[in-house]
């Protein structure tokens, strides 16, 4: 009789070591509903049951805004590299030997909801790798050099990347050693899962899912929150 597959489990990188000083000010520390956008994010991925550990990527004062108190999952910090692509292969090498799959989500992304972050772990489970995205809907237009409309762009088929992107770990680690191969620098996973020919899976988001990036993103957290 064929043995009983293991069940599968997934962790979550939550990427958090930029300077985030675009606005002014560290938005991750930004209070959000009393609350700093970066709590608000590792709690988000302490509430989904498909997630069994957590590592945090970021600087150890940035850390502080996590609190001291204990956690309902395991939850780790690593310091960061020079870019993102750095930062998630260190948060990468953290990782329980027992994880098959991670979740990799923007710090700055507090208001994912956690029925999207499931739905992406069971989309990569059955796809190997999966992204929540949003579909794009508003008119797109091309500009000429001089800023002047120069005609319409099909938005068929775009889409808005977001976070999570969860991925089986030996493919996100086969992609991100081809980038550095090639000498590539890559803003999101799904676009080092090109660089070796995998297609990912987009998951069309349900809820609202903001990366927190200007004081005007903040007080449309609040009012959402609210």
């Amino acid at each position: 009789m064929a043995a009983t597959p293991l069940p599968r489990t997934c962790s979550a990188i939550l990427v958090a070591a930029g300077s985030s000083q675009r606005m002014g000010f560290d938005k991750l520390a930004s209070p959000l509903a009393g609350i700093p956008v970066l709590r608000r994010t590792l709690d988000a991925f302490l509430a989904v049951d498909s997630i069994a550990e957590i590592v945090v990527v970021c600087p150890a004062e940035r850390w502080k805004l996590l609190g001291d108190d204990k956690f309902s999952k395991p939850v780790k910090r690593v310091d960061g590299g020079a870019d993102r692509q750095d930062s998630v292969v260190a948060g990468l090498a953290a990782l329980s030997a027992e994880t098959d799959l991670v979740a990799v989500h923007d710090g700055a992304r507090p208001l994912v909801a956690a029925a999207d972050i499931d739905r992406c772990v069971t989309a990569a489970l059955e796809f190997h790798a999966a992204a929540l995205a949003r579909r794009v809907t508003e008119t797109l237009k091309r500009s000429d050099a001089a800023d002047f409309s120069a005609g319409a762009v099909s938005r068929e088929n775009l889409w808005f990347m977001e976070t999570p992107q969860v991925f089986e770990i030996p493919l996100l680690l086969e992609a991100y050693e081809a980038v550095a191969a090639q000498g590539l620098a890559v803003t999101d996973e799904v676009s080092a899962m090109e660089a070796i020919g995998v297609q990912v899976k987009f998951i069309e988001s349900i809820y609202p899912n903001l990366k927190i990036t200007t004081p005007a993103d903040l007080a449309l957290a609040e009012a959402l929150l609210r």
